[in-house]
């Protein structure tokens, strides 16, 4: 990767790096980083159906869940940009 990484983005792929310890650097670390970010936006706040966004009809609570969850698949994107 040639451009620099935000600081979320560096420290989740430090932490698979210190988790993996040695072998697994480069590429490999940057698609497992991304993929548990991936994962951990699906578990923390999925992409709600629309029938479920009309139960909740609250639009803060809407605009805040799709807020993180832009935020977390932003920094997978960034370590990995074809998921």
């Amino acid at each position: 990767m040639t451009t620099p990484l935000s600081p979320a983005a560096q420290a989740v792929l430090d932490a698979v790096a210190a988790a993996l310890e040695r072998g697994y650097s480069g590429p490999a670390a940057y698609d497992i980083a991304a993929a548990a970010l991936r994962a951990a936006a699906d578990q923390v706040v999925p992409d709600e159906p629309d029938y479920m966004r009309a139960a909740v009809p609250s639009t803060d609570w809407w605009d805040k869940h799709d807020s993180i969850r832009s935020e977390l698949l932003a920094i997978a994107n960034e370590l990995d940009p074809t998921p």
